[in-house]
């Protein structure tokens, strides 16, 4: 059984859905409920996503599916004169429309990763929410990092890497690097024949080469967030 906060939140979304065909966005789910932050919303959206009435769809601003209405609920009827719309976000298929500043996307966040002499990433995933303006289009992760090595590129040990994933990069590029499938660095990107070379951004450090056999790109860096 749902809870009475629950059971309004899954109305008000499959009510806006079936009208618009776009999902409420996290300040307007706070004002019909009510709620005096955004957190509390996230907590309900992820109590139904359990229960298996919301379906979030991955990497898209303002992108939630209804699965299931509880029972004796469902979503107002439109009114006759209005054509018939989708109760999900099938816009997305097309043109997305801007995300507001004020939406929030929960990304994986993929342990720690080393800014400095390469450490084990990847070791597992919680999820970490992230302003939909930082993102662009394609499938991003978190990683938080490791040392000091590209300080002068401004990421400093503690923040969150924002990686869009992708198996190429250009020489200049900021990277996840993976070296010999096991440990994984960010840094930038340079081809010399053969060999990558990966670059620190801090005097105190040298460069590291490697055979391009050795080395597998798993993203590049597209943006960053700093907790203080």
């Amino acid at each position: 059984m749902l809870t009475k906060k629950q059971h309004e939140l899954i109305c008000f979304i499959a009510d806006r859905l079936n009208e618009t065909g776009i999902s409420p966005s996290f300040e307007e789910m706070k004002d019909a409920l009510e709620l005096k932050s955004k957190s509390g919303v996230h907590r309900l959206i992820s109590a139904l996503v359990e229960r298996g009435f919301l379906r979030r769809l991955a990497n898209r601003a303002r992108a939630l599916e209804v699965i299931k209405m509880p029972e004796r609920a469902e979503p107002k009827k439109k009114a006759e004169a209005r054509p018939a719309q989708p109760s999900t976000l099938s816009i997305f298929a097309g043109k997305a429309p801007p995300a507001p500043a004020n939406d929030v996307i929960e990304i994986p966040l993929h342990g720690r990763i080393a800014a400095g002499m390469p450490i084990e990433a990847m070791e597992g995933a919680t999820m970490l929410p992230v302003p939909a303006a930082l993102l662009g289009s394609g499938e991003h992760y978190a990683l938080e990092v490791s040392g000091d090595s590209m300080v002068e590129k401004g990421i400093l040990d503690g923040d969150y890497a924002l990686i869009k994933r992708t198996e190429t990069a250009r020489d200049g590029d900021i990277v996840v690097a993976l070296i010999d499938e096991h440990e994984a660095t960010l840094k930038t990107f340079h081809r010399e024949g053969t060999m990558v070379r990966l670059d620190p951004a801090n005097r105190n450090y040298d460069a590291q080469r490697y055979d391009s056999r050795k080395v597998r790109v798993q993203g590049k860096l597209a943006g960053l967030l700093r907790r203080y």
